[in-house]
């Protein structure tokens, strides 16, 4: 392999045989090389094959400004979450991430921490994605011999759950938010706690999620029976109203109606979730 560009002493860019550009780093790699110039495969250590040619630009980019350990670091991480998480993640991930430690750390250093003011309903919420948030403090502690706050782990959490959705970080803060209004809508119609152990629970914060995600990209729920909706609404009218209330909410706050067919399946979880928190 020969070089195509040489970003900084330990990262260089190569094409492959289809003329694709790939990252590769290691310690020393690009040091005095020029285009053109023979690769030492010894001192490869990562490859980077990024399908976007727009991702590979901007990563080359942040590359040539962080430090080879905090990218080791940001790729450890993702390899760990790419375990741990249904679906793929997008290549986007490699940016931000790695951006979001990079700065993480030096705001740190100069005692510039900032509060992550969705850190409780980021761990009610996205708890496996949490979870990985927790693993990537502890590697960056052991790594890197920095020791970031919890708030930390919530903004590691968010840029999860952003490549799971391949949206925008203001979107999933948008998300979080409608989750948040909905869940207590409904805790104060009904005037009870939630029980976070409760399947209904979960099963209703995990509709949420998709839901929240369709009303800010503007999709639609497929269509069902009108006589199925009409059968729940007078089934379950009490949960219906709570709907009602939810869809007044929506209008108000981001001028979107509830659909015949968004109404029905809240409806169906509220009763759910309203039925077994009253037997519990």
């Amino acid at each position: 392999m020969k070089v195509y560009k040489v970003l900084n002493n330990n990262v260089v860019v190569t094409l492959d045989a289809k003329g694709k550009e790939l990252i590769l780093t290691g310690r020393g790699i690009g040091f005095k090389k020029r285009e053109g110039d023979l690769i030492d495969s010894n001192l490869i250590e990562k490859k980077f094959s990024l399908d976007d040619k727009n991702t590979v630009s901007k990563f080359s980019e942040l590359l040539s400004q962080i430090p080879l350990e905090v990218l080791t670091t940001s790729e450890i991480i993702i390899n760990h979450a790419k375990q741990f998480i249904e679906g793929n993640l997008q290549d986007s991930i490699y940016i931000s991430l790695t951006d979001h430690i990079y700065s993480a750390i030096e705001r740190h250093k100069h005692g510039f921490d900032i509060p992550n003011g969705f850190l409780w309903e980021i761990k009610k919420f996205y708890p496996k994605e949490f979870k990985i948030g927790l693993y990537a403090l502890s590697v960056i502690k052991e790594r890197l011999a920095i020791e970031l706050p919890e708030d930390e782990a919530g903004f590691i959490t968010f840029h999860i759950i952003n490549a799971q959705l391949d949206g925008t970080m203001p979107n999933v803060v948008n998300m979080t938010n409608i989750m948040r209004e909905i869940l207590n809508i409904v805790k104060y119609h009904f005037n009870f706690e939630y029980d976070e152990s409760c399947l209904s629970y979960q099963r209703f914060v995990t509709h949420l999620k998709f839901f929240a995600h369709r009303i800010l990209n503007q999709q639609s729920q497929t269509q069902q029976d009108a006589s199925l909706y009409e059968i729940i609404r007078q089934k379950y009218q009490e949960a219906y109203l709570c709907t009602k209330q939810i869809d007044l909410h929506l209008i108000q706050q981001y001028q979107h109606p509830l659909s015949d067919d968004d109404s029905l399946y809240l409806t169906i979880h509220i009763e759910r979730l309203r039925t077994e928190l009253k037997n519990s």
